[in-house]
């Protein structure tokens, strides 16, 4: 099943995200670049508020294929409590040694490497990620002036990112200025996740999440009748 990564930046954002039934909170600043960061105040303060209720995925940051840097980045973030940690492979050069840096962190973190459409194409680095234990792989996109995933990706291709990553134990997510008309096209290629953020908002997604916008992406998704059901409060977004 399908499931919704909703990134959000904010407890009260949060809080929209658990009435919408996303099933992973995903922290992330977008004023920051394609996978920037927020603080470790606050992804500790929406951890805290989620309770467990829902996963909690956050990114570490733009950073480059530095690995000492990277790794103190998922250090600091797991700090905070999160469930997943999403780490960018900007670059084709660097990455697979960034990969291999990581074998520790993924023997005791859940890392999800995000690479990106308008890069490089990163099937090459997917059977790396498995032997060193990343948890899971996304395709994104790094410049969102360029384009949303599904105009730089083929359905095709993004099937073949989709299953290769299954078959090698990876969990798969789409992601990169997705919008609602995305989704039919996207659903049958079996990803676990596809994320949003611009197509969540009031308008572009540097501005507040919109809990209708959000309720109409959730409607055209997979609903996981299993997950707890949400009692807490929903706040108000200002």
């Amino acid at each position: 099943m399908t499931g919704l990564l909703a990134s959000i930046c904010s407890v009260e954002e949060a809080a929209i995200a658990l009435h919408a039934y996303a099933d992973i909170i995903d922290c992330k600043d977008p004023t920051r670049g394609a996978l920037g960061a927020l603080s470790r105040e606050q992804i500790a303060n929406i951890v805290d508020y989620v309770d467990g209720k829902r996963p909690v995925s956050a990114t570490i940051g733009d950073l480059p294929a530095d690995p000492d840097r990277i790794r103190m980045a998922v250090r600091n973030t797991a700090s905070c409590g999160v469930d997943y940690i999403k780490l960018g492979l900007f670059e084709e050069q660097g990455a697979a040694d960034c990969i291999q840096a990581l074998e520790e962190e993924c023997a005791n973190h859940r890392l999800i490497a995000v690479c990106f459409a308008d890069r490089f194409n990163p099937l090459a680095l997917l059977p790396l990620l498995s032997v060193y234990g990343f948890h899971g792989v996304m395709i994104d996109t790094a410049d969102k002036h360029r384009g949303r995933l599904t105009d730089l990706w083929s359905p095709a291709r993004l099937a073949r990112f989709v299953d290769q990553a299954q078959r090698l134990g990876l969990i798969c997510g789409l992601a990169g200025r997705l919008t609602l008309a995305d989704i039919p096209t996207l659903l049958p290629l079996g990803a676990d996740y596809l994320g949003f953020r611009s197509a969540l908002c009031v308008s572009g997604r540097s501005s507040r999440v919109d809990h209708g916008a959000m309720m109409r992406v959730r409607d055209v998704l997979p609903l996981n009748l299993d997950a707890p059901v949400i009692s807490a409060p929903l706040l108000a977004v200002h």
